[in-house]
């Protein structure tokens, strides 16, 4: 990361809770392959029910406290909404232990029930052929977009209000949307997003912290050409699976660019996928995630 691209204490609400971030995923162990993770404050957003990103973020912390090498790949399962008021206990197999990989299995457990399970692959640094799919398109710079308390009172007044307050509360990630509000005509949309604040040089928090990232906003691009919002009262929307490749180093307090897109949507259910690129157009890592989007009424 260049010094231009240094994270400066965010201004405003965006920004307060960062170094929270950075304590949530600080887990307490409580022995060999057990760990448990507490809650944020109830002034984060989020709290009728855990955030599966924290779950994400937390259970790849505890996955890594067991091993020496890198994750590069994670499959999960969100089972059960996360009760806020109870922490959560997460207890890791180590299925295997080999010379360049190792693979963990994580539960995250509440009220004696698996609420997640995740399976994280972890690979020794070695050299290898290097390609990427190339950014398409002209997109512009987070300087040239907009933070969210910095739109007109135009745009945010033509959002939802479910979607207005989500993207107006305070949080760890500091997120510019490009062309909120903005109807689609394909199941696409991008985000710059980056930590609020700076964070400790540890790339395993920074591989966390972006893991808790990508649940933040991905969903939305399942429902952006249909004139709704995961966010609104019109849908029920939830989490069922996630996927994260990390392909190459980068540091989550600066600006990253999510590229959203889904393939397919039916049986209230919807499929989005992400890229995610740094500031020097580096593919850094990508994304999926299957998640209900079930219109209202509608029965389960």
């Amino acid at each position: 990361m260049s010094p231009s691209d240094a994270t400066s204490p965010a201004s405003g609400p965006t920004g307060s809770s960062t170094a929270e971030l950075v304590d949530l995923l600080d887990l307490e162990t409580l022995e060999v392959n057990l760990f448990r993770g507490s809650n944020p404050p109830e002034s984060w957003p989020f709290r009728t029910r855990v955030f599966g990103g924290q779950v994400l973020a937390q259970a790849l912390v505890a996955a890594q406290r067991t091993v020496d090498l890198a994750a590069h790949s994670l499959h999960a399962y969100f089972l059960l909404a996360g009760d806020p008021a109870a922490p959560i206990l997460y207890e890791v197999e180590r299925v295997r232990d080999g010379r360049s990989f190792a693979t963990r299995r994580t539960v995250a457990i509440q009220h004696g029930r698996p609420i997640f399970i995740m399976s994280v692959s972890f690979h020794r640094e070695e050299p290898g052929l290097d390609h990427q799919l190339d950014l398409e398109g002209e997109v512009p710079g987070p300087e040239g977009v907009p933070g969210i308390h910095d739109l007109p009172e135009s745009v945010l007044a033509g959002l939802p209000e479910p979607v207005r307050a989500y993207w107006l509360r305070p949080r760890p990630i500091e997120l510019k949307p490009i062309g909120l509000g903005e109807r689609r005509s394909v199941p696409r949309r991008m985000v710059w997003f980056r930590a609020a604040q700076a964070l400790p040089d540890d790339p395993a928090l920074h591989r966390a912290v972006l893991a808790y990232a990508t649940d933040m906003t991905l969903l939305e691009a399942t429902t952006v050409v249909h004139g709704t919002s995961v966010l609104g009262a019109g849908i029920q929307a939830a989490s069922l699976d996630h996927a994260l490749w990390l392909h190459r180093p980068f540091r989550a307090d600066g600006w990253l660019l999510y590229v959203q897109d889904s393939p397919s949507a039916s049986g209230a259910r919807g499929l989005a996928r992400g890229l995610i690129y740094d500031r020097a157009g580096r593919l850094i890592a990508s994304v999926a995630q299957e998640g209900l989007i079930r219109p209202v009424g509608q029965a389960g």
